[in-house]
Parts: C-alpha cells; sequence; structure tokens
C-alpha cells in the first residue's frame, strides 16, 4: 500500500500538460501540409486541413488564408464568404485584395448553372462590368444554349476590349441568331476591326430586317459615313423592327442631322416605336429633344409617357422640372416612377418622399422601380429606402435595391455585403455585381439633410 501510494504522489507530482501547446505546435505543420497541397492544387485537401482543427484550436491565420483562396479555386464562393468573415470582422475595414475576387467568384463560378435565368443574370452583369480577366469566361457563353445568355457574352467581350484579339467572338458573326450576329458585329466594329467589311456590306445588302440596320451602323463606325443616309431613311420603312432599329442607333450616334429623324419618330403609329423614339431622345441629350419629349408626355400610351419621362432627366435641363411634376400624378404608377426618377436627376432630393411611398406599394413591380428609380442620387434617405427594400419578402424589390446600390456614390458595401447572403441566387450575383462597381472607385459618404 506505501508503495501504491508514493507512485501515486510521483505521478499527480508532475506537472500537468495543456493542450494549447500542442495545438499550437501543430499549426506551422499544418499549415505547411496545407500549403503544398495548395501549391499541388489539391484544393479540397487544403479544406479538410482547415476543417480538421478542433473548434477550441488557436486560429492559424495563413491556413485560413488557404482555405478561403481553395474554395475560389473550387468555385464555392459562399464558403468563401464565411472564411473571408472570418479573415476580415465587420469591424475591421474590408481587404479589397479579398473581397474583389471574391465577390467576382460569385459570378464565375454560376456561368455554368443549370438555370437559364442564372446564366443569363451572370452574363448581363458580366456584360456591364466588362472585365478583361475573364476573357475565357466570357468566350465560353458564347457556346451556350441559350441565346441571350450568347448575345450577353458578345457585348461583353466588346465592353471589355477583348472583341479585336477575340477568335470565337468573329465566329459569332456566323451564329444561327441574328441577335448574337448583332451583338458580335456591334463588338467588332466598335473595336475598328476592319477585314469584317465585306461580311458586314453583304448583311446590309441582303438583309431585310433590324440585321441590315446594324450592319449599316457598324460600317458606319469603321468609316462608311455615307451609311448615316440609308439608317435614317430606315426610321420611315414599313416594319417597326426595323423603324425601331434605326432610331435606337441614330440615339447613340449622336449626329447633328439625325434630330429632325428622332423627333418624328414621337408621332409613329406604333407605340413600340414611339417609346424607342423617346429612349433615343434620351440617348440622343440634346437640348433640341425637349420639343418632342414634351409631345410624348401626353401620349395615350402609358409607356410612351414612361420613357419620355426618364428621357427628359436624362437631359440633364432643369426647367423641365415643371413637366415632370405633372406627372407624378399621372394615373399610371409606372409613369409616375419614372418621372420620379427624372425630377431626381434633375437633382431634386424631394422627390424622395414620393419615391418612399412607391416603396410601401402592394404591387412589388412598382416597389420595384421605386428601387430603380434611386439610382439617380446617393441621398442619405435614397440609402435608407433602399436598406429597407433589401430585406422585402419579393425577389424583385431586392433585385432592383441591390443594383441601385451598386451606381450609389454613398458607402453602401456593408449592405451588399449582406445581399451576397440572400437566398434568392440572381441577388447573390447581382450584388456581387454592385460590389465590384463599388470596388472601382472609391465612394462619399452620403449626403445628410
Amino acid at each position: 500500500m506505501f508503495l501504491l501510494l508514493t507512485l501515486w504522489m510521483m505521478v499527480t507530482s508532475l506537472p500537468s500538460v495543456d493542450a494549447s501547446p500542442a495545438t499550437t505546435a501543430a499549426g506551422p505543420a499544418l499549415e505547411r501540409e496545407a500549403t503544398n497541397a495548395y501549391n499541388r492544387a489539391e484544393y479540397d485537401q487544403v479544406l479538410k486541413l482547415w476543417y480538421s482543427l478542433p473548434p477550441e484550436a488557436t486560429e492559424s491565420k495563413p491556413l485560413l488564408r488557404l482555405a478561403f483562396q481553395s474554395s475560389l479555386k473550387l468555385g464555392r464562393p459562399e464558403e468563401a464568404l464565411t472564411l473571408y468573415q472570418r479573415l476580415v470582422p465587420t469591424d475591421r475595414p474590408d481587404d479589397p485584395a479579398l473581397l474583389r475576387p471574391l465577390t467576382l467568384s460569385f459570378l464565375t463560378s454560376h456561368v455554368r448553372d443549370r438555370q437559364e435565368h442564372v446564366r443569363i443574370e451572370a452574363y448581363t452583369i458580366l456584360a456591364e462590368l466588362g472585365l478583361a480577366e475573364t476573357q475565357a469566361v466570357l468566350e465560353d457563353g458564347l457556346l451556350d444554349s441559350s441565346i441571350l445568355v450568347r448575345t450577353r457574352a458578345a457585348d461583353a467581350i466588346g465592353k471589355a476590349g477583348l472583341a479585336g484579339k477575340s477568335g470565337p467572338l468573329r465566329r459569332a458573326l456566323n451564329d444561327p441568331t441574328p441577335a448574337v450576329r448583332i451583338a458580335a458585329m456591334n463588338a467588332l466594329s466598335e473595336a475598328k476591326v476592319t477585314d469584317i467589311m465585306p461580311y458586314l456590306i453583304e448583311v446590309a445588302r441582303t438583309d431585310d430586317g433590324p440585321e441590315s440596320i446594324f450592319a449599316s451602323a457598324a460600317l458606319y463606325r469603321l468609316g462608311k459615313q455615307d451609311m448615316l443616309t440609308d439608317i435614317a431613311g430606315a426610321a420611315t420603312l414599313p416594319e417597326p423592327n426595323v423603324r425601331m432599329a434605326a432610331l435606337g442607333i441614330l440615339g447613340r450616334l449622336k449626329r447633328a442631322s439625325s434630330l429632325s429623324v428622332l423627333s418624328q419618330g414621337v408621332y409613329d403609329p406604333e407605340p413600340s416605336v414611339r417609346a424607342f423614339a423617346a429612349g433615343a431622345l434620351g440617348d440622343y441629350g440634346h437640348a433640341g429633344g425637349v420639343g418632342p419629349l414634351t409631345h410624348a408626355l401626353g401620349d395615350e400610351n402609358a409607356r410612351v409617357r414612361a420613357v419620355a419621362a426618364t428621357s427628359l432627366g436624362r437631359l440633364g435641363i432643369r426647367e423641365n422640372h415643371p413637366l415632370l411634376r405633372v406627372l407624378t400624378r399621372d394615373a399610371n404608377m409606372q409613369v409616375r416612377a419614372s418621372a420620379v426618377e427624372g425630377l431626381l436627376r434633375l437633382g431634386d432630393v424631394s422627390a424622395i418622399a414620393l419615391v418612399a411611398d412607391l416603396a410601401k406599394h402592394p404591387d412589388p413591380s412598382l416597389r420595384a422601380a421605386a428601387a430603380h428609380a434611386l439610382t439617380a442620387t446617393s441621398d442619405k434617405q435614397a440609402v435608407d429606402i433602399l436598406q429597407t427594400l433589401l430585406q422585402d419578402r419579393e425577389p424583385q424589390p431586392r433585385l432592383s435595391a441591390v443594383k441601385a446600390l451598386g451606381k450609389s456614390g454613398a458607402a453602401v458595401t456593408p449592405l451588399l455585403k449582406k445581399g451576397l447572403q440572400d437566398t434568392d441566387v440572381t441577388i447573390r450575383l447581382a450584388a456581387a455585381g454592385s460590389l465590384l462597381q463599388q470596388l472601382r472607385h472609391p465612394t462619399t459618404a452620403p449626403k445628410a439633410r
């Protein structure tokens, strides 16, 4: 018994072994193993090592960073977002070197989504951003089964400044769908790719639909100035789609001789053509458009009135304020929303009170229209309304709100990061696109009133 007691006392008198030094000692070894796995492109193994750490273990920042990068490599941005939030807690400034690839991953990981509308949203946002680093993804989109995806991919290649060196975009001139061919010829002509001129001449000569008008516009961009006459003449042809194409192109080309043609367009017998003419006058952006747009404000078709209101705001002429104020009492609520947007574009922040009312309307499309109208201002009240719409029960207002925040000059990054966690995947994509827009240029604090 004495011997047993002595042994027991010897054992209990030994210093206790703390588990934390062992965990800490294992940290460098795990980091080395994770680094080697990452360098071998074994990204799943890196994540296994990260998740193998017991909850009580001391957090290893190098290992956490490797896990974050591995999630991006595997196209799992939602998982990477969780890791980013551990790397950069909410009480610390964001790290653009980490946040930018994270948000871009939300887009690139969904370009092959099984749902067509998700792929369309991803490529639409990529087209708006125009990122040269996404060339492989954009050219892959030209092979998609969806016409809209292929069209957006062609647009995006042009916006990214890649058209001149993209073989797949040239091949898209032979796409079976006119919309894709038109997008390709637009991008290539804007990049001054002159060797496509024989193709364009043939299309302009033989096609009798909108494609011939876009071919003529492409030729005009490549130096054939006489094509402007053909485009202007097409604005009076019998086919409404051809007239709309011609008016839209004339508005974007902004040639002085086109104003009379655009002005005449608001008197067209077809409402869709009149709406196109009103939008083209907004693109044209000249004070000479006030007269025809004022006429369009009284159009019997609500869509025409709405487009005209937005275009008046885009002209930036403060004298148009009374005209838009009248339309805020229009019988059609969508027209009211467009009038409010026009007023905000003219700097009338008092119109935000009207937006606040629209943001509470039972119709989700009107709540979405309210969010869209707020793209014209960065006033603090506008941000507050958009923050509320981010929590809307319907996806349409949330989607419009997150897109509007991307155009805001206010500091809205925290709100957009919440959008990355939305239950709707298209809203997560839109939030990612808006964050990328915000990361392009510094924001200013929202104005207090």
